[in-house]
């Protein structure tokens, strides 16, 4: 899956800031920006305080690379998705898969 890696990903990590008024916002920082292959693993709606939620379940490759966490982001093509789990494939540390729940904006 390497040799698919096609796709221009920028990595995100979130930072707590406190304002001047003393409150928290949630601040995005680029951690890096990457190749990937990505793959929709699939689309589902489902019904939620009376309105159609759409979900969309990703799964992107990267190479092996230290630091990735399931608190970050991924910003692919104007979207945004949510790392659920990464997983070190074969445990060999030379690719990554992350899952990735895609975020309305």
């Amino acid at each position: 899956m390497i040799n698919q890696l096609r796709r221009r990903v920028t990595i995100q990590k979130s930072t707590k800031i406190k304002n001047s008024e003393g409150a928290f916002t949630t601040v995005w920082t680029d951690v890096a920006t990457i190749w990937a292959g990505i793959k929709p693993l699939r689309g589902r709606e489902y019904f939620q305080a009376a309105a159609v939620q759409a979900e969309n379940t990703v799964r992107f490759h990267i190479r092996y690379r230290k630091g990735i966490e399931p608190a970050m982001r991924i910003l692919y093509d104007s979207r945004i998705f949510d790392i659920q789990s990464v997983i070190d494939v074969n445990e060999r540390h030379k690719e990554i898969e992350l899952m990735c729940k895609e975020v309305d904006a």
